[in-house]
């Protein structure tokens, strides 16, 4: 049986990637992996607990981390990747970071939504580019261009990144380990 989030939506199925593939297949898989992940560190939660901050004195919670990664997904593959010039999706005058400030009235269902569309997007943005092809866009920081395969890489990592606090979150929320 599928894993479910508190509105009835199926979580995607964690897949773990092949031991023995090319290095394309290898990047996408870990990062489906982890996409899937945090998805399923949210099944089954109620919005006020995935607003939940509750590893004091961090505001960090789940609802946060989703929004966050809408966010990222959109700046690594439409900003950096494809050139385009989205705006952001939480961030305004008054809190550059609200993507990890969701208020009473945010809610997984819209959160997790926006940040599926976000992935779909990344992903048919990836799929017609070799992991060396450069990005239209280039990095915030240093004005480098980068091609896919860093942007895969770097993916990876957030995610990963992501998910060990998802993990501590999820812990302290309802004292869920594993997935």
């Amino acid at each position: 049986m599928p894993l479910m989030t508190s509105d009835h939506t199926a979580v995607p199925e964690r897949v773990y990637p092949a031991t023995a593939t090319g290095e394309r297949q290898a990047l996408e898989q870990w990062l489906e992996f982890h996409r899937a992940t945090l998805a399923a560190k949210c099944a089954g939660l109620t919005d006020e607990q995935l607003r939940t901050a509750s590893v004091p004195p961090s505001d960090l919670n789940l609802l946060g981390l989703v929004r966050h990664m809408a966010e990222v997904e959109r700046g690594w593959f439409r900003k950096v990747l494809a050139g385009e010039e989205a705006e952001w999706l939480y961030a305004d005058d008054k809190d550059d970071d609200r993507d990890m400030h969701p208020t009473g009235e945010d809610t997984y269902a819209e959160a997790y939504a926006t940040w599926q569309a976000e992935v779909a997007h990344a992903r048919t943005l990836a799929a017609g580019r070799a992991l060396d092809d450069l990005g239209a866009g280039s990095h915030h920081r240093t004005g480098d261009l980068i091609n896919l395969r860093w942007i895969y890489l770097h993916m990876i990592e957030e995610y990963a990144r992501h998910n060990g606090h998802a993990d501590l979150l999820r812990e302290r929320i309802d004292g869920s380990t594993g997935a």
